[in-house]
């Protein structure tokens, strides 16, 4: 039953991405309008890439009301009270806004050109529709007459000139079919015609470019990849990309600040079982720790704002943290990623990259402000494109490089997932009705021993050669694989590179199933197949000490909560498990 619903409580804007309706239904906005000044002082042509789902297409939507002409008189309503309203640019509504959105476009790249047709000549006709006082008489008659968005656009831009006109051009999702291209290397050669020489897009982005020297006067354009910009960049070299600096890391996202406000708000409105610092402490591993300036690392990290969003409408309708922390719909978005893992594997590289990132913690590279797809195999670029999908984040610097890391909870259990799902050559489905029960009897009936006894089946039977001659990275990466399939827990990879081992810490989700029992601790150690029987029992011995001495640890005592810690011992001897005991 749902709690009651103070009148005057604010509404989370949850899945919502109209900056007018936001502000007319009174919905909590965290305001990034004191941005709006330094996106005027930047180049004129503005690129920024975010990962998806992080509230990019909110931040256009605000900026178009700002600049639009036609919500000159609705200013007052719509930004009075935010920062901006208080420190207005002298070029507020002051433009004839065109916005673009290729995520609407329908097709794949074969028929790329009809859908690009089709959606720019809506947003044309709509444009001449709404701007009709502005503009030639006639002008929506004569652009229908043209054929195609290239020479609709070029007619467009041309004819505003006449009546001195300025546009303030928004492109969202520039990049949306370049997914399709990268989890499709056939389509590339296809892709390369679009985007180089006389291609389609390729074209129409060299008549924006051709727009600028008459009434296009600004462009702001997002997207999630910086592949697309690379390929169309002598087509388009007059836009600067923002994604990696320093004084936009907070324009997209919230800050822990912005969290805190929030929940200090919605706890003077709504029953809280919790204070603001637990609701924190329980968001943090799973929804923040996003950098998006190497500048900025130790500084501020950024929350994912849609699942923020997310856990706080269910925080306040039900009094307690939602059973499940990630939403279906970034799962479904981070499913379009899995072709990534994929093709991470058939790469010729020395080490899978994700395999090193579930090994190590951490993979270093040098972060690439654009690339063309047909470079994506090389490790660099493929590193940049994992962190402008938000799957690893900036973690400082290692040996002169960028140290990157999976930066929370959230993204980690979808990169074990696939992750899972790329060892599973064969596509035999592990049982999940199996691996339910036994994860159950894991948390509630301390049975350890069939569970872990499952993992060392699983991982001989879906083995691959290659994956075998990996040896160790390979045990580790599995075994953390399923325990992330785990619900009741969240598995922690602690690493101590100076004495070499691994432990997990399978931390019970408490907050979420307060009556579980047990929780555990997991040393995992590696023998090679040719190792004497000897090498086993020193692993075995080291194992235990290491055991021992993790579960002393502040992080430990005080996740475990009410539960019974257990010490599981773990040595693998290539792929077969013979030590599996309780210290």
């Amino acid at each position: 039953m749902e709690k009651y619903i103070a009148p005057d409580r604010k509404r989370i804007p949850y899945g919502m991405m109209n900056f007018a309706v936001i502000r007319r239904d009174d919905c909590y906005y965290v305001d990034k309008t004191r941005f709006i000044p330094m996106i005027e002082e930047a180049d004129k042509f503005f690129f920024f890439i975010r990962p998806r789902r992080f509230g990019k297409s909110l931040t256009v939507n605000m900026l178009q009301h700002y600049y639009d002409i036609l919500a000159k008189d609705k200013f007052e309503a719509l930004f009075g009270d935010l920062y901006i309203g208080k420190h207005p640019t002298r070029d507020r509504n002051s433009y004839l806004v065109l916005y673009l959105n290729f995520s609407g476009i329908v097709g794949e790249l074969h028929n790329y050109r009809k859908g690009l047709d089709a959606h720019c000549q809506t947003m044309f006709d709509y444009f001449c529709d709404i701007y009709a006082d502005y503009l030639p008489k006639g002008i929506k008659e004569e652009l229908d007459k043209k054929e195609g968005a290239v020479e609709q656009f070029e007619y467009l831009f041309t004819e505003c000139n006449k009546t001195n006109q300025r546009i303030y051009l928004f492109i969202d999702e520039y990049d949306h079919f370049t997914n399709a291209i990268l989890s499709d290397i056939e389509s590339l050669h296809r892709y390369t015609d679009e985007t180089h020489g006389e291609g389609y897009l390729r074209a129409f982005f060299n008549k924006i470019k051709a727009g600028t020297y008459s009434s296009i006067e600004r462009c702001f354009i997002t997207g999630v990849s910086p592949v697309t910009m690379d390929d169309l960049t002598s087509g388009f070299n007059i836009g600067t990309n923002y994604s990696l600096t320093p004084e936009f890391n907070e324009m997209i996202g919230f800050t822990e600040e912005e969290v805190r406000q929030m929940l200090t708000y919605y706890s003077t409105t709504s029953p809280f079982n919790h204070s603001v610092d637990e609701l924190i402490e329980i968001m943090k591993p799973w929804y923040d720790n996003y950098c998006f300036a190497e500048e900025c690392y130790g500084e501020t990290t950024m929350y994912n704002s849609n699942i923020v969003l997310y856990f706080v409408k269910n925080y306040i309708q039900r009094g307690k943290v939602p059973r499940d922390m990630v939403e279906d719909n970034i799962r479904i978005d981070y499913e379009k990623l899995r072709m990534l893992i994929r093709k991470d594997k058939e790469f010729a590289h020395d080490a899978s990259i994700i395999q090193t990132l579930v090994s190590e913690g951490y993979v270093t590279g040098e972060l690439k402000k654009g690339f063309p797809a047909i470079n994506i195999t090389n490790p660099d670029n493929f590193v940049s494109l994992l962190y402008y999908f938000g799957m690893l984040t900036i973690s400082g610097t290692y040996k002169g490089k960028t140290k990157l890391t999976i930066p929370n909870q959230v993204v980690r259990e979808q990169i074990y997932t696939y992750l899972l799902s790329t060892y599973n050559e064969a596509e035999l489905n592990f049982s999940s009705y199996e691996k339910n029960e036994l994860a159950s009897a894991l948390a509630y009936d301390g049975s350890w021993k069939a569970y872990f006894g499952y993992i060392a089946d699983c991982l001989k039977r879906y083995t691959s050669q290659r994956d075998k001659q990996k040896g160790e990275f390979f045990v580790h990466g599995f075994t953390l694989a399923m325990t992330a399939q785990n619900r009741f827990y969240r598995p922690i990879s602690e690493q101590d590179t100076q004495a070499g081992y691994v432990d997990i810490f399978l931390c019970p989700l408490l907050d979420i199933y307060s009556d579980m029992k047990h929780s555990y601790i997991v040393e995992l150690k590696y023998a090679k197949y040719k190792d004497l029987e000897s090498r086993v029992e020193e692993l075995r011995l080291e194992a235990i000490a290491q055991a021992n001495r993790y579960a002393d640890t502040d992080t430990v005592k005080r996740a475990v909560g009410t539960t019974q810690l257990h010490k599981i011992v773990v040595v693998y001897k290539g792929m077969d498990m013979p030590i599996c005991e309780e210290v």
